[in-house]
C-alpha cells in the first residue's frame, strides 16, 4: 500500500523559516562564544583568586553557562 502526502509550503512562509533557522544559529554562536570566553577567563585564575570572588573551580561551568544564556 502507497501513501502519498502532499504538503504544499507557501512561498512567502519559505523565507521566514530560513530567516528563523538562521537567527537561531546566530543565537547558539554568540553563546557558545560567550560561554567559552567566560570559562577560558575564570579557568586562567588561581584557586585563591577564585576563592575572592566566592568561587570554587567547581562552579567554571556554571558561571559560564550562566553567562551565555543572558545572550539575547
Amino acid at each position: 500500500m502507497t501513501y502519498f502526502n502532499d504538503t504544499a509550503v507557501s512561498a512567502g512562509a519559505q523565507p521566514s523559516r530560513i530567516a528563523a533557522l538562521m537567527t537561531a544559529v546566530s543565537l547558539k554562536m554568540r553563546q557558545r562564544k560567550v560561554y567559552r570566553q567566560t570559562f577560558n577567563e575564570l579557568s586562567t585564575l588561581s584557586n585563591r583568586e577564585l576563592h575572592d570572588i566566592a568561587l570554587s573551580r567547581g562552579d567554571i561551568r556554571r558561571v559560564a553557562r550562566e553567562a551565555a544564556q543572558q545572550v539575547g
